[in-house]
């Protein structure tokens, strides 16, 4: 049965990998975790993150592009004495762009990211038929490291804002900040991320600083062999504008609003999950680009 799902699973990522792309660029600054995995010692995964964009500029119509995220990661963690946890991140992305100029694309390895949190504190009440109240707050932090190829020269005079974001990494080492707290009574909780990257410059070009922070909340469902559990919640993402020389690039930041709902699967040590994400509100680039939806696929196993 476990190998029925598994290639269930790859078959899915392989068929949505050949309809969909990576907005280009963005791809490289994206950072997001979402729910984790439940594990005592280790867990290790698959997940593929898929979002698309349409962008047409406000002074002309005419200049458009159609972009679209792909990206496959291995993902994983492990416990370090009690109250240690160390995670990690490598992503390979698929970006495709449809412009009024024809079709671009870059396939290759990302930036890769590398976490330690802290349990600061786990706290767990149990009443009368087994219900209780179970609390959990980790702060922790990383690095976002430049693994992803970036072949452009930023000081060309030439290079456009596309060009840039066309790439596979940006570059640069950045530094991640999360806080994540979970509240669960009986079968049902809320799950709260909050997570802050902070750019360095690549040849005095920075991406911009991005705030994310999302709140799920989830119902547990037990049945014989099958945990489902499934999700519902909102996510904000502002990130600030890019800048050259210390200096604001147009066109460049902005925020979005997400309502999201996903359900989780668990077979024992294995667990499948499933998100969908649509904005609720947004402004990207002056308002000249939007986004459709996103989401993501992923199965991992817990040992």
């Amino acid at each position: 049965m476990h190998k029925k799902i598994i290639a269930t699973i790859i078959l899915l990522i392989i068929t949505l990998s050949s309809f969909a792309c990576a907005i280009c660029g963005c791809g490289g600054s994206n950072f997001y975790l979402g729910l984790m995995p439940h594990f005592r010692t280790k867990f290790i995964g698959i997940r593929y993150e898929y979002s698309n964009y349409n962008t047409v500029l406000t002074n002309n119509p005419t200049q458009f592009s159609h972009n679209y995220y792909n990206s496959v990661q291995v993902w994983g963690g492990f416990n370090v004495a009690k109250r240690w946890q160390l995670l990690y991140i490598v992503p390979v992305h698929f970006n495709k762009q449809i412009d009024d100029d024809g079709f671009t694309s870059k396939n290759g390895l990302g930036d890769a990211s590398i976490m330690a949190n802290y349990l600061l504190f786990h706290k767990t009440k149990t009443y009368e038929h087994n219900a209780g109240i179970e609390q959990q707050l980790w702060v922790g932090g990383g690095f976002k490291l430049p693994t992803g190829k970036m072949d452009v020269n930023l000081k060309d005079p030439n290079i456009t804002v596309a060009d840039v974001n066309a790439q596979l990494g940006t570059g640069s080492v950045d530094f991640i900040l999360t806080t994540m707290y979970n509240l669960r009574i009986g079968n049902w909780g809320i799950n709260t991320i909050l997570t802050y990257k902070a750019n360095t410059a690549k040849s005095e070009y920075q991406f911009g600083n991005k705030f994310t922070g999302s709140a799920i909340g989830y119902f547990n469902i037990v049945l014989k062999h099958i945990n489902l559990m499934p999700n519902a919640g909102m996510m904000y993402e502002n990130t600030a504008a890019n800048t050259l020389s210390k200096i604001s690039v147009a066109a460049t930041g902005g925020y979005v609003t997400n309502a999201m709902a996903g359900v989780e699967v668990g077979i024992k040590k294995m667990n499948i999950g499933i998100t969908g994400m649509a904005p609720v509100s947004q402004y990207y680039a002056a308002g000249q680009t939007k986004l459709n939806w996103r989401g993501d696929v992923h199965v991992s196993f817990s040992f």
